[in-house]
């Protein structure tokens, strides 16, 4: 193994399983999950000798995760494909657990671009500046994205029930 081979599986090693765990939160299916992670690391490969000196090679690999999942979402026959839309009814012992369920199904619900500035900025904890380069655009487009994102959220998200 050469030493760009074994420096590029060292980095994808250390950093798969987090732009994994990004990456289903941007699309919300574990199997396209890794297809995107797989897309964004097939892409580093190709330009690993000339950006791998560079420290800031995480914002790099995640913006070209959150773009890859953008353009994606621009081909129809993945709005198409969908693996349940009906929400599958817990029991009520599970109803504590259905919190991160009906989150999820809200993130999901907002439109890709509102979704991947929510990811970033409450899930990666990017600031507002790290957020709008990542998505190559302007502060207050992420400001405005994310507000609108929130705003979708909470009209999916259904009220607390009181334990009265």
């Amino acid at each position: 193994m050469s030493d760009r081979d074994s420096a590029f599986a060292e980095y994808f090693a250390a950093r798969s399983g987090a732009l994994r765990g990004t990456a289903f939160l941007l699309c919300g299916d574990w199997h396209r999950a890794e297809d995107l992670v797989q897309a964004a690391f097939t892409k580093l490969y190709v330009h690993w000798n000339r950006v791998a000196r560079h420290e800031a090679l995480d914002p790099y690999v995640r913006k070209m995760l959150i773009r890859t999942f953008i353009d994606d979402g621009r081909r129809g026959w993945r709005r198409r494909e969908r693996p349940q839309d009906t929400p599958v009814e817990l029991p009520a012992a599970q109803a504590h657990t259905d919190d991160r369920l009906v989150l999820m199904r809200a993130l999901a619900a907002v439109p890709p671009r509102q979704r991947a500035v929510l990811v970033l900025r409450y899930w990666e904890d990017m600031s507002v500046e790290e957020a709008a380069a990542a998505l190559n655009c302007s502060a207050g487009t992420v400001k405005s994205q994310a507000a609108r994102g929130l705003n979708a959220m909470r009209a999916l998200v259904p009220p607390p029930v009181n334990a009265e």
